[in-house]
């Protein structure tokens, strides 16, 4: 330990001469140790909640999702399409026929999502963990159809009702009869077999699910899809497979993991964490202007001290770094106490759960999560306020003392 840092230990927890310096101090200390935990708690809390957002899309969402670059559909039948049935770490692959239609059920209607899936659409989806009422039936010979609980709730229909829902969709390439507007549209009935629900708005209150064989002939489709659906063998990275899917299709299609799939909701939540994050650093530096006040009232308490070891020979350098230590000792002890009590909260709210939610949300108490780079952005974020803050009272204030001391 150098002497300087000695020294400036003596100064932090030695009595000062005026009680205001103490309490300056006290003051700092805290104020650097509340930003410091909410730093940490708050980007645990956005984790925590990212989290549950991405695993309620991965119940239904596709490990890999492939869609084509130009135009609405790709065929299921291209050679390259083929190929990646061959790719290592590759389990299943699944054509989705996804278009808007209009659903009616008795006097009520609702525009809807179609989604035609084959029987063996499960084996890249866990729809089937998703039910709340029924069971899912993708069999290409029966007209079911497993819809959200939105819809459900909006057309007034369950399953193993005896009436059919009717879903109509416009003719490709068709012009409008005005004699008979029916003839211009496709038409399809299906049977509700099941309602699933994933507390997601854009799923529960717009999707159906039905037989792809019926939504070719809803949508006039042969061997055209308008996804590919991936899902990644056990033990493999979905990364990596990504990687070889591209590589295998080409520049023709766009190949998306499941955050890339829901861009909007997660980069959303990314851009809340981190502004939250900088308001947060804002008032990091707000109370590190406390440092500055305790510094420059010590500099001033010790300007006999000061003049002492100037007189027996210490260089400006040396008694600058006894007060910038003093400033950085004063963040360090408050940003090591806000990290502690910061990640016990956080980490108890993991594991036990102090804080709840309510009855009316999806998990019963607040998720968190912490992680390792957000611990590490807030120490750097902390350190360099430290540091500048601990420097401004020594290079301005300390300097005019010392030159009056020669």
């Amino acid at each position: 330990m150098s002497l300087s840092l000695k020294i400036a230990l003596r100064y932090l927890f030695s009595p000062k001469s005026h009680s205001a310096i103490n309490a300056v101090s006290i003051v700092s200390v805290c104020g650097v140790a509340v930003a410091t935990m909410a730093m940490i708690c708050t980007l645990s809390v956005y984790n925590g909640f990212e989290e549950i957002i991405s695993s309620l899309y991965s119940e239904i969402d596709p490990h890999i999702e492939v869609r084509a670059a130009t135009g609405k559909t790709l065929q299921t039948t291209a050679p390259e399409v083929e190929q990646l049935y061959k790719i290592e770490g590759v389990e299943a692959v699944t054509p989705v026929i996804e278009d808007n239609a209009l659903a009616l059920f008795g006097d009520r209607q609702q525009p809807v999502i179609i989604k035609g899936v084959p029987s063996s659409y499960s084996s890249v989806s866990d729809i089937d963990k998703s039910l709340v009422d029924g069971v899912t039936a993708f069999a290409d010979t029966i007209p079911k159809a497993v819809i959200g609980v939105g819809v459900s709730n909006t057309l007034m229909v369950a399953p193993y009702f005896v009436s059919p829902i009717k879903i109509y969709s416009p003719k490709r390439m068709s012009k409008v009869n005005m004699l008979n507007p029916l003839a211009s549209f496709n038409c399809a009935d299906v049977y509700c077999t099941g309602v699933f629900s994933i507390s997601q708005p854009e799923y529960d209150d717009q999707v159906i699910y039905v037989p792809i064989s019926i939504a070719k002939e809803l949508f006039s489709y042969t061997t055209e899809a308008t996804q590919l659906e991936i899902k990644v063998s056990e033990g493999y990275d979905v990364e990596n497979v990504k990687k070889e899917v591209m590589q295998t299709l080409g520049d023709n299609y766009i190949v998306k993991n499941r955050m890339e799939q829901k861009s909007e909701a997660f980069s959303m939540m990314k851009i809340e964490k981190w502004i939250t994050f900088l308001m947060l650093a804002f008032v990091l530096i707000i109370a590190a202007f406390n440092i500055i006040g305790s510094v420059s009232m010590l500099i001033i308490d010790k300007k006999n001290n000061i003049k002492t070891l100037s007189d027996i020979g210490a260089s400006q350098k040396f008694i600058t770094q006894i007060f910038f230590n003093e400033g950085v000792l004063i963040s360090a002890i408050g940003a090591v106490v806000g990290l502690i009590i910061g990640l016990i909260l956080s980490l108890l709210q993991q594991h036990v759960g102090l804080l709840r939610m309510g009855s009316n949300f999806i998990v019963e108490f607040y998720p968190v999560k912490v992680i390792f780079s957000d611990v590490v952005m807030v120490l750097l974020t902390v350190t360099l306020v430290s540091v500048l803050t601990a420097w401004y009272p020594i290079k301005y204030l300390n300097s005019k003392i010392l030159s009056k001391t020669k």
